[in-house]
């Protein structure tokens, strides 16, 4: 289509002049000067054209590109001369597919659609709003703005709205009505309330099923309300000047839509859903083996061991930078590491982006260029608690070349995984000089920039590998880098329990599917609480990365506290790698559409609301409904239903309606499975590198509510990138149908396998609520016997368990269709 470049636009264009534009100033070391004009001023249409797919629109202050990023996303890219420009750190560099989008264009708007997001830009005023299949969604109040001190964005608020979302936050899922900070700040022993904390996110997701994102690094805030009610307003010192809104029609659609625009979170290794030795810290050589000694001699299963700040220095002060083996603590870490990866254990160590000037690094890292400046482009020194520093420009190719060639160093030596710690960055001067930009204009991209290298150059190195990274901040898509998040320095308190659900699906349902708390808790603690200690490790089973990790004047690991203590964890941990074949399987559909491990009850009921307020259980992936213990003395929870029929895990109680009443002891939290749900498991390992699904449980809970159900297992070798992708998998899948007379099962399997995959499997079916002796069982055209006791289970039997209304089938499965059926 033609530009539309007039005479008429022209004089327009002279007569508005510099009239019409804003003033901004990022910092005062890179003011750009432009003229200002009264902030009532009109933006208005003058002309348009395609260039590549892009509209990109000439109004009275500035230029405005709308770029089609997938058929229900849009990013908005408004430009004005002498307003500094970043780039996108948000947007996945490729993008799922090509958009065929279509413009149409009338006297009074522009109308430009992608398929299941429109958005009609109106000429004059100038405003854009959005439809989802033709129905209004989203639209710009005063949309762009710009002054001497900020830059941004106002949109409309629907009446009834809620709005979740900015990461990192303590208030409560809905976050409409408050004004917070984009600012990564360390909150340091938090507990029931923060506005802002390590790992803030500049999106909101709306009850509309919309996601806005505010595709900004520098220093600003995130109004969602607060000062007018219906107003949304992301407003910063500098940065970008664009935003992305994408649309959906279920919450799940919706995230996988954001996540092809930020892209997917790959699949870590498996070993990360193993259990975690971790304190602040290990301090000797002797020390870590002594605690590996003790994991294995309490029957503890263990698959990675991680190193605090004490690797690199007998103390906490006065060594972050060195970055090396402290030798006369840890003499040999190479055989140390060694023997370690021997039993399954993996390494982790702590690294951090500061370079204290008493550090034996410090004229390396001169020398290299690798530090962030100060206005006279030197060096840029401070002082933070841990000494005087400077910080590494990971926004400079020196930067980043010097950091890597220390990692590069230490994983030769055997370490398995990074976890990046101070990230925010925790001490980060305004008058700091980047690369890119001043300190406030890319603060919090810093994380983000950082696994960016970590990830980039380790797939350089190796492609087939999945990296580990544990970042403590970072920016809406760092996920695609395989980032790990954790919730920061919890108060080792009730208090400090008390967020966790909301603090991980908050970011989980913007891209962070990984994010998870120092299990047991962080800060502080005078004494050993052994009720919240159990309580906090229990739920972690059903949170995406399994990590006691605290100060260590209490020890956070489970193989050092009283019998009963060990007894009733040891029971939680063996469960979590019993559970590995379904966590597996959430990491898969993770790495596929976006779908977080821990998800929001409103899933399952769009329509109520109120759901969408409850930050006090969850959905452990599709099946498992989770209500964690986080009040002392606790002996019955009332858990909120999202409707359908509810099995306890424990007990096999039902539960249906609104609510569930269920009763607990220390050895139990409330964990509910739902009706017609299959849950695989796998017998007891010592670590990940034994599992295998050559023996397989599969429980069925059969309920007359559910005539159709199905699930399936993702399996894979556990540490080759993208597997699925390259076809070495296998999915194993199940389906069960019932009728009147019978209940019949459908098991088969795809993929081209992978090394050490089974040839067969032992399948062990438990049908839970199974009221009745079968009249008969058949597989295939074998019928199958049972037998009076469940010992004698063997080959191809069964076993009806009149007491607790279980059937139990056993048989050989080679991974064929194979059809069972089970007459009632």
């Amino acid at each position: 289509m033609k530009a539309d470049n007039s005479k008429k636009s022209k004089r327009l264009i002279r007569k508005l002049g510099l009239a019409a534009l804003l003033a901004t100033a990022v910092q005062p070391a890179l003011a750009e000067t432009i003229s200002v004009a009264s902030s009532d001023t009109g933006r208005s249409y003058l002309s348009h054209q395609l260039l590549d797919d892009k509209l990109v629109i000439q109004t009275s202050d500035s230029e405005v590109t709308l770029t089609p990023l997938n058929n229900a996303a849009l990013e908005i890219h408004y430009q004005r001369e002498g307003l500094k420009q970043l780039p996108s750190f948000a947007r996945a560099e490729k993008l799922k597919s090509d958009v065929q989008a279509q413009l149409h264009v009338s006297e009074e708007a522009l109308r430009y659609s992608l398929g299941e997001l429109t958005a009609v830009i109106h000429k004059m005023p100038f405003a854009i709003e959005y439809l989802r299949n033709g129905k209004p969604l989203l639209g710009e109040e005063h949309g762009f703005f710009a002054n001497q001190t900020m830059r941004g964005f106002r949109f409309n608020l629907a009446e009834q709205e809620k709005l979740i979302g900015g990461g990192q936050r303590v208030l409560g899922m809905d976050r409409r009505g408050h004004r917070l900070p984009l600012y990564n700040k360390a909150h340091y022993g938090y507990t029931t309330e923060s506005e802002q904390m390590y790992f803030g996110l500049p999106a909101v997701m709306s009850s509309n099923k919309y996601i806005l994102l505010f595709d900004n690094s520098a220093t600003g805030t995130m109004d969602l309300g607060a000062s007018e009610k219906d107003v949304m307003q992301f407003e910063a010192v500098g940065g970008r000047t664009s935003y992305i809104v994408v649309a959906g029609n279920t919450y799940p659609q919706l995230i996988e839509h954001y996540v092809d625009v930020t892209g997917r979170q790959p699949m870590p290794p498996r070993w990360a859903f193993g259990n975690f030795a971790s304190r602040f810290g290990y301090r000797t050589e002797q020390e870590v083996r002594d605690v590996v000694e003790k994991f294995r001699a309490e029957d503890f299963p263990l698959d990675a061991l991680v190193l605090d700040l004490y690797w690199f220095g007998p103390d906490i002060q006065g060594h972050m930078g060195n970055l090396a083996w402290d030798n006369k603590a840890f003499p040999n870490p190479v055989g140390m590491m060694s023997d370690l990866r021997e039993r399954g254990i993996n390494t982790i160590l702590v690294t951090e982006p500061f370079v204290l000037s008493t550090s034996e690094r410090w004229d390396s890292a001169v020398a290299g260029n690798a530090l962030a400046k100060n206005l006279a482009g030197e060096p840029k020194k401070f002082d933070f608690y841990f000494g005087n520093t400077g910080l590494i420009d990971v926004f400079s190719a020196d930067g980043r070349d010097w950091f890597w060639n220390i990692y590069k160093g230490l994983k030769q030596q055997g370490v398995a995984g990074w976890w990046g710690d101070l990230g925010e960055p925790e001490v980060h001067p305004s008058d700091t000089v980047h690369a890119v930009g001043m300190a406030d204009e890319i603060h919090n991209a810093y994380g983000h920039r950082w696994a960016q290298m970590l990830f980039d150059e380790e797939k350089a190195a190796n492609r087939d590998t999945r990296p580990f990274i544990m970042m403590r901040a970072g920016f809406p898509g760092s996920q695609r880098f395989g980032m790990i998040p954790w919730t920061g320095d919890v108060s080792r308190e009730w208090g400090g329990l008390k967020p966790q659900v909301e603090l991980s699906l908050q970011m989980g349902l913007l891209g962070f599917g990984y994010t998870h708390s120092d299990l047991g808790g962080f800060a502080g603690g005078e004494k050993f609480d052994r009720e919240l200690y159990i309580r906090w490790l229990q739920y972690g089973v059903f949170q995406p990365v399994y990590r006691p990790h605290a100060q260590e004047h209490i020890a956070p690991e489970p193989v050092f506290h009283d019998r009963k203590t060990r007894d009733i964890l040891r029971e939680y941990v063996k469960l979590r790698y019993r559970l590995l074949p379904y966590n597996y399987t959430l990491a898969f559909e993770n790495s596929q559409t976006g779908m977080p491990l821990m998800r929001p009850l409103f899933f399952d009921n769009e329509n109520n609301l109120a759901l969408m307020d409850n930050k006090e259980a969850y959905l452990w992936g599709n099946d498992f409904l989770v209500a964690p213990v986080t009040d002392a003395g606790t002996r019955e929870v009332r858990v909120q239903l999202p409707g359908g029929v509810w099995f306890d895990y424990w007990n096999d109680n039902q539960y249906g309606g609104d609510s569930a009443r269920v009763k607990v002891d220390l050895e139990t939290i409330p964990v509910l499975v739902r009706a017609g749900a299959f849950i695989p498991t796998v017998p007891d390992m010592k670590n990940t590198r034994e599992y295998s699904s050559h023996q397989l449980r599969l429980d069925y809970y059969a309920h007359e509510s559910v005539t159709q159900s199905s699930g399936y297992v993702y399996e894979d070798d556990g540490a080759t990138a993208d597997a699925f992708a390259k076809g070495a998998y296998q999915k194993l899948t199940f389906t069960g149908e019932r009728s009147e007379t019978a209940t019949r099962f459908t098991f088969a399997s795809d993929g081209k396998g992978y090394a050490g995959a089974p040839t067969t499997r032992t399948l062990d079916l438990v049908l839970h609520n199974w009221g009745q002796l079968p009249k008969q069982i058949q597989i295939g055209e074998q019928q199958i016997a049972l037998v009076e006791r469940e010992k004698d289970l063997a080959g191809s039997t069964a076993y009806f368990d009149k007491r607790n209304n279980t059937l139990r089938v056993k048989f050989e499965w080679d991974g064929s269709e194979l059809p069972l059926t089970v007459s009632h």
